[in-house]
């Protein structure tokens, strides 16, 4: 990911258009590539100039090397080993220190500061749904089910799409999803009632025109001598 040098974050308390839209367009930037998220401290940068989080780094690192020995550790082997960054495939070789070794992105790091200081109004929000529970996934148990299949049309967890069944799969976050089909939803509700409403009006003129008829035959039948 790259920022550009002259990038100006919008000023602390504006509310136009324009920051608005400037805060929307950093919000994408800040998202990492495998948690589909944004980026949580500390954050490193690849040999190949894309943004992880160190824990989604690790993730995948552990997820392709197993035997690999976690930092600290007594037997720690001369080569660190190796992954392929999600987003371009470039292939990361660590040295001894694993995903330890990889150089932070500080300047990452401080954008992601101050967004959170100017948007901690909108942070803190959480829906209530998803204070309730959060459904885990069955094939990765520590992995939260944040987002959507768009290929298989199920949910699903961020190390399925990295390494499971879904990793040749199209994805999307899972918020997105809910709140596109929650619209399309509401679209096809209102086209449904609208409809009703229309069909309504049709049967009242159908229910006056049958009783406009039945009165003109009893005028008409009482007009004929017996």
């Amino acid at each position: 990911m790259n920022f550009a040098l002259g990038f100006k974050p919008p000023a602390a308390g504006g509310s136009g258009p324009g920051d608005a839209a400037s805060m929307e367009k950093l919000e994408k930037q800040l998202i990492c590539p495998v948690c589909l998220e944004m980026f949580s401290k500390p954050v490193v940068i690849l040999p190949c100039q894309h943004n992880l989080c160190r824990k989604c780094a690790n993730d995948i690192f552990q997820a392709v090397n197993p035997l690999w020995q976690s930092r600290g550790s007594s037997s720690v082997p001369a080569s660190g080993g190796r992954f392929r960054c999600p987003s371009c495939r470039h292939e990361v070789v660590l040295d001894r220190h694993g995903v330890y070794g990889l150089q932070r992105n500080l300047l990452v790091e401080n954008i992601i500061d101050i967004y959170q200081q100017q948007e901690s109004s909108r942070l803190v929000k959480v829906k209530s749904e998803q204070q309730q529970q959060q459904l885990m996934c069955e094939e990765h148990e520590e992995e939260k089910i944040n987002i959507y299949c768009l290929s298989c049309e199920t949910p699903t967890c961020s190390m399925c799409k990295v390494f499971g069944q879904h990793k040749d799969c199209d994805v999307a976050p899972l918020s997105s999803v809910y709140k596109r089909q929650k619209t399309e939803l509401s679209d096809g509700i209102a086209i449904l009632v609208a409809s009703n409403d229309h069909i309504q009006a049709i049967i009242s003129q159908m229910e006056e025109l049958g009783f406009t008829c039945s009165s003109t035959l009893r005028v008409l039948l009482s007009h004929i001598p017996d």
